[in-house]
C-alpha cells in the first residue's frame, strides 16, 4: 500500500496537469465509444438484463452438462445457460403463452427443485424507466449537493464529471464482459457515485481549505483517499470470490449471481475512481489553484 501511494505520489509531481488528465480523459473517451457501439447494436448504452427487457428465468438441479441444455433448449429463445456445482440456470428471452407452457412442463417433468420467475415485457420497459430516472435524479442531486458545497465552478465540475466517468468505464467494462443491465448492477452504478464523490470531496477539501502547497495538500489526501477506497476494495473482493465461487467448496450453495454482478461492477469502478481522482481531479485541481490563488488558504 505505501509503495503503491510513493509511486503515485512521485508520478504526480513528475508530470503537469496536462498529462494527468490526458490518461483518464482517454479512457472515458474509449468508454464512451464503446457504449456509442453497443447503443447501436442494441438500442441501449449497456446490454439490458432479464428485468428490463422481459424474459423467463428458470433454475433447477441436474447432472446435465451446458452443452446437452443449450441443445436441449435452443429452440425456446434461450438467451443465457450458467451452471454452478450441481444447479443449472437457464434464462429465456420473451416468449407468447403457448411456448411458455410447453416450455415449463418439459422441465418440470424432467428436473426437480425447479424454480421458475418470468418478467413480462411491458413490465421490463416501466422499469428501464424507472431505473434511468433513479440513476439521472441520484446524478443530479449529487451535483447540486457538490456546487453548493465548494460554490466555485471548475472544482465542483471536476468531481461530476470524475463521477460520471467512473459510471462511464463501470458501463463499458459490463459491455465488454457480458455482465448485463439488472436491478443489481443498477444498484452497483448508483452506489459508485457515491463512492465516488467521497474521495473527490475529500481531495477538493483538503486543496481548497487547507493551509499549504498544493503537492502537499494532495499527498496528505492521496493517503487517506487510497486507504478508504482499497478497504472498501479488499471487502467487495471478498464478496466476489464468496458469491461467485463458493460452490467449488460445496455442491449444496450456488453462485449467487446478484452479488457477484454487484461487487465485480463495484470493484472496476472503484479502480476507474482511483485513477479519475488521482489523476483526472488532481490534476485539474492543481491547475486551478495556480490559475486561482485567492480562491485557496495557502
Amino acid at each position: 500500500m505505501a509503495l503503491f501511494i510513493d509511486k503515485l505520489e512521485n508520478f504526480i509531481k513528475s508530470h503537469n496537469d496536462r498529462q494527468l488528465v490526458t490518461i483518464p480523459l482517454a479512457v472515458f473517451a474509449i468508454a464512451l465509444l464503446i457504449m456509442v457501439f453497443v447503443y447501436s447494436t442494441s438500442g441501449s448504452p449497456v446490454n439490458l438484463g432479464m428485468e428490463f427487457k422481459g424474459g423467463t428465468m428458470i433454475s433447477f438441479q441436474t447432472d446435465d452438462p451446458i452443452e446437452k441444455l443449450e441443445a436441449d433448449y435452443s429452440e425456446y429463445s434461450l438467451a443465457d445457460v450458467r451452471k454452478t456445482g450441481q444447479r443449472a440456470v437457464l434464462q429465456f428471452g420473451p416468449m407468447d403463452n403457448d411456448e411458455q407452457l410447453e416450455l415449463e412442463k418439459k422441465i418440470t417433468s424432467a428436473y426437480s427443485s425447479v424454480e421458475i420467475r418470468q418478467v413480462g415485457a411491458v413490465y421490463g420497459k416501466d422499469l428501464q424507466v424507472q431505473a434511468l430516472q433513479a440513476v439521472v435524479l441520484s446524478f443530479i442531486g449529487m451535483a447540486i449537493v457538490v456546487f453548493l458545497i465548494f460554490r466555485s465552478t471548475i472544482p465542483s465540475v471536476a468531481v461530476v464529471l470524475s463521477a460520471l466517468s467512473d459510471i462511464g468505464i463501470a458501463a463499458a467494462f459490463m459491455n465488454i464482459t457480458g455482465i448485463e443491465l439488472s436491478l443489481g448492477t443498477v444498484a452497483a452504478l448508483l452506489m459508485l457515485i457515491g463512492y465516488s464523490v467521497d474521495s473527490d470531496i475529500l481531495l477538493t477539501t483538503r486543496v481548497l481549505k487547507r493551509r499549504g502547497s498544493a503537492n502537499e495538500k494532495i499527498s496528505l489526501a492521496m493517503h487517506t483517499g487510497i486507504t478508504m477506497t482499497t478497504t472498501t476494495l479488499a471487502a467487495l473482493v471478498v464478496m466476489y470470490i464468496v458469491s461467485t465461487y463458493s460452490y467449488v467448496l460445496t455442491s449444496t450453495i450456488s453462485q449467487i449471481n446478484l452479488l457477484s454482478d454487484i461487487s465485480i461492477v463495484l470493484i472496476f469502478g472503484l479502480l476507474a475512481d482511483l485513477m479519475n481522482t488521482w489523476l483526472l481531479n488532481t490534476g485539474i485541481l492543481r491547475w486551478y489553484v495556480k490559475k486561482n490563488p485567492k480562491g485557496v488558504k495557502t
